[in-house]
């Protein structure tokens, strides 16, 4: 299997030669280019497509964050700054990881290791069905920032997610509270699996698997909750109900 390749982003040059460091002393990890101006770096990340992104978040002209959702959808994020403060935004651009400076190299190792797995399962599922891969590579848990701690998910128990303004409520098999965390409905929906969760309205997203009914209104019966499908949403919907129809 080829290496994973490597962009460093930072405009602190010792930053990216610590980061340099460490890439070169880690195995099937393969450096394509180190840049200190975020526009520069944009424009390389196109033109080679790495797997990885090491970012840091604070830059002029562009910052992290804004970077981060201009990427190829082939490449990962791992963020590396200063700001712990980040870290509720790194979740709306399904950052691989989050490294806080100043960085040792464990933690480095550590996050690296993450991105293996990741885009190990991502190969996998691509030589099983190279169409359903991109909706399907992810990892079977999630870590949520909940009243200022982290609670690991099984993606399989989700509902259903609804979300307000700048918070997602995250509804769970077997708990009676939801899990709510700051992101946005559209940061949640590019973070679940496409083929297994579906957005239906402007608030909510569904389990697929968890509906138990729907009725001729259109509503869909899931949990405790009943939840309407718009008309904007339809089309889509009908898609996946013709697709698994055996009464046609």
């Amino acid at each position: 299997m080829r290496p994973l390749t490597c962009i460093i982003t930072d405009d602190e040059p010792l930053a990216v030669k610590l980061l340099e460091s460490f890439v070169a002393k880690t195995p099937d990890l393969e450096l394509l280019g180190a840049y200190t101006d975020s526009v520069e770096a944009m424009t390389a990340i196109k033109q080679q497509q790495p797997d990885l992104l090491f970012l840091d978040i604070q830059m002029p002209d562009i910052n992290g964050m804004e970077l981060a959702r201009m990427l190829p959808a082939e490449t990962r994020v791992i963020f590396t700054t200063a700001f712990q403060e980040y870290a509720f935004e790194s979740y709306e651009v399904s950052a691989l990881d989050f490294l806080l400076k100043p960085i040792r190299y464990g933690k480095f190792i550590a996050a690296v290791e993450k991105a293996r797995q990741w885009f190990g399962r991502t190969a996998q599922v691509a030589t099983d069905d190279p169409k359903v891969a991109s909706a399907t590579a992810m990892p079977d848990t999630l870590f949520l920032r909940v009243d200022g701690e982290y609670r690991q998910v099984a993606v399989a128990d989700i509902l259903y997610v609804s979300g307000m303004k700048d918070y997602v409520m995250f509804y769970i098999e077997g708990e009676r509270k939801p899990l709510i965390t700051h992101m946005t409905i559209k940061a949640a929906e590019d973070l679940l699996p496409s083929s297994s969760f579906m957005r239906v309205n402007r608030s909510y997203i569904v389990a697929l698997a968890k509906i138990r009914r729907v009725d001729r209104n259109d509503c869909l019966y899931i949990g405790d909750e009943i939840i309407r499908v718009t008309e904007a949403y339809k089309e889509n919907f009908n898609l996946f109900i013709n697709s698994r129809q055996v009464d046609r």
